[in-house]
């Protein structure tokens, strides 16, 4: 008779069961007048953050703080991710304003740097890859010395697309490959592992000056060798930051939570990862791809400035 689970099986809840969060993860909920100033700017501009639309725990501190991850492209997604709360179905046609209304809600903000994500545009011939560049281009701009980081989709069947926004010479290039191969096919329907990782390394190759990133979350049942072989990917695919967090199941409709990994496994992780040589490493439960965005962005300079001096 079989006793329990047998290795890469769920220990986690039962179907249809939310087991509650443990206490490193419960978040404080603000409501300041910079949180609400943040959040009228942006429908004031009709901009979209990935904050709001993908339940982000960390809005709270990050709107207080005026840091904002805006999500181009509209605020519906082509994809359905197992894991992702953001819409999905037929999108809107692409507002050629928007690049405009970026640049100046950043100005307004004041942001010394801002990460610019987007939905899945599979309808489109580029996947969105023109419009990222036009954001670029309108930041640049209108407020030269804001440095700027794009988080961007697969651009999967579109040639050329992830080139295109590299050769825009954002500061940072993120795609986060979201979680280990074995579980793709549940989590991350319509993407490829290896064509993330190939989308990472072209944009390295083509344009070796910009930091790239990637992120994944555990909990999803994924093990710890799968994680420190994903990093052994990322390290050969020659990305400079690594980002690990915690999932958190939007709703019931999606992918269940298996196990919320204690803080010391992160720390873990983080060790790990750093003596495989990333130049900076996030990893803590409520890490997020943007979160500190901004600080990380001068620890990514700093780091490799001391990379560079050490040779």
């Amino acid at each position: 008779m079989k006793q329990g689970p047998e290795k890469g099986e769920s220990a986690g809840p039962r179907p249809g069961r939310r087991s509650p969060k443990p206490p490193w993860l419960r978040v404080r909920l603000a409501s300041t007048e910079a949180h609400a100033e943040t959040r009228r700017l942006m429908r004031e501009l009709s901009l979209h953050t990935v904050c709001e639309e993908a339940a982000c725990p960390n809005i709270g501190e990050c709107w207080e703080k005026k840091h904002a991850t805006v999500m181009v492209l509209g605020s519906i997604c082509t994809r359905a991710c197992a894991f992702c709360n953001v819409a999905t179905g037929v999108p809107m046609p692409v507002d050629r304003d928007e690049p405009r209304h970026l640049a100046e809600g950043i100005a307004r903000m004041g942001l010394a740097h801002v990460v610019v994500t987007s939905v899945d545009r599979d309808d489109l011939a580029d996947g969105g890859a023109s419009h990222f560049e036009a954001c670029i281009e309108a930041i640049r701009a209108r407020t030269p010395g804001t440095s700027i980081e794009v988080l961007t989709p697969d651009f999967r069947r579109k040639p050329g697309a992830a080139l295109r926004v590299a050769r825009a010479r954002p500061d940072v290039y993120n795609h986060n490959l979201e979680t280990v191969p074995r579980l793709y096919r549940r989590v991350r329907p319509g993407a490829n592992y290896r064509h993330s990782l190939e989308l990472l390394a072209s944009v390295k190759r083509a344009e070796p000056a910009l930091f790239t990133k990637s992120g994944i979350m555990v909990g999803l049942g994924e093990e710890p060798e799968e994680v420190h072989a994903l990093m052994d990917d990322l390290r050969a695919a020659d990305v400079d930051f690594l980002t690990i967090g915690q999932y958190l199941q939007p709703t019931r409709r999606h992918a269940e939570v298996v196990r919320y990994v204690p803080p010391d496994e992160f720390d873990g992780f983080a060790e790990v990862a750093r003596a495989k040589g990333f130049l900076l490493v996030s990893s803590s439960p409520l890490t997020r791809s943007s979160y500190h965005a901004a600080e990380d962005f001068a620890r990514l300079r700093a780091a490799r400035t001391r990379a560079l001096a050490s040779l």
